[in-house]
């Protein structure tokens, strides 16, 4: 469900996890099968969150070891990350530039985009 006191509140989301063979060394992946507009998901549907990426140093510097995947992470502290990003954008490192400028330059279509998302997610 949408956290409250965001924009995606009162949503209802449909996702899924897909667990590597080599899980838990490796992390699984996220995938929202209902639409969401977001900066941190990709127009797949698929999440871009730190521990959700492999472990290890970043190549780019962007991320440090300790904020990616470890194997002590659990559904459910996957379930918060994903709650606290759809609560606070990080619209730096985004996976849909799309709708990071939106949301960035024109709030008023952003909203907009996200209740439309909101409303089919209650329909689905």
């Amino acid at each position: 469900m949408g956290p409250e006191n965001t924009l995606y509140e009162g949503g209802f989301f449909k996702a899924k996890l897909t667990f590597p063979k080599d899980y838990p060394l490796m992390p699984p992946k996220m995938t929202f099968t209902s639409e969401l507009w977001h900066p941190n998901v990709y127009p797949s549907g698929e999440v871009c969150i730190s521990i959700l990426h492999a472990p290890g140093d970043d190549a780019f510097g962007y991320e440090s070891a300790s904020e990616r995947w470890l194997p002590i992470h659990t559904v459910e502290t996957i379930v918060l990350s994903v709650i606290s990003m759809l609560s606070s954008p990080n619209d730096e490192s985004p996976a849909n530039v799309e709708a990071a400028k939106e949301w960035r330059e024109d709030e008023k279509a952003f909203k907009k985009r996200v209740q439309r998302c909101v409303r089919r997610s209650l329909e689905d």
